[in-house]
């Protein structure tokens, strides 16, 4: 009673929730499954990144793609053949006779030719009558058809250290190093390993 001095007693209401049967393991599964979700996804990105730069480091130290334009090559390779290039093979080995080889062209770097090692430094080269020597041995070059050879004269000369003579098959239309020079070893992309398209005539080199 408030009148003789005594506390009131104040009775709060106590709330009682009661959940839903079988509410938390409906929310317990449905985090479950997002959880999964996100972790394949975090998967699928690493392994996406991880494609992304192994094909980086392929591309840039090891393989390339390349297309044939042209038919200075021909008949071995023709126009829109597609080739796969060994970046790798000459940084650690060297070039050799009758590599064909990916190489930036001397006059302007920013173009990219196919052509086969004809001489290598040291040797000494003469052309005659479209007839290569290579000190002083003819080449056996039997793969370049008899309507595809030149007729021209050139040499001697001794290919300086450090540098490669290359010539195309198609020998009469072919720039090369009759007409611009040798070219430096830094310039050889690399060896053309494989050709893969068109399909019917997928060969190694």
């Amino acid at each position: 009673m408030a009148g003789d001095g005594s506390a009131a007693a104040v009775v709060t209401p106590v709330i009682v929730t009661v959940p839903l049967p079988g509410e938390p393991a409906v929310r317990s599964k449905t985090a479950e499954r997002l959880q999964l979700v996100r972790d394949e996804l975090v998967a699928w990105f690493k392994t996406l990144a991880s494609a992304a730069v192994y094909a980086t480091l392929i591309v840039t130290f090891g393989f390339q793609v390349a297309r044939v334009e042209g038919m200075s090559m021909a008949p071995t390779l023709e126009d829109q053949d597609r080739l796969i290039v060994n970046k790798l093979a000459y940084r650690i080995g060297e070039p050799h006779h009758g590599d064909i080889v990916m190489l930036y062209y001397p006059i302007d770097p920013n173009k990219s030719f196919v052509k086969r090692v004809i001489a290598e430094e040291g040797d000494t080269v003469r052309i005659v009558d479209g007839n290569v020597f290579v000190n002083e041995s003819p080449m056996k070059d039997d793969f370049v058809p008899e309507d595809y050879r030149a007729h021209d004269d050139w040499g001697p000369q001794v290919i300086p250290e450090g540098y490669y003579f290359v010539l195309g098959d198609h020998r009469n239309n072919s720039s090369d190093s009759r007409h611009w020079g040798f070219v430096p070893k830094r310039y050889i992309i690399g060896k053309v390993q494989i050709r893969w398209w068109p399909i019917p005539t997928v060969r190694l080199f």
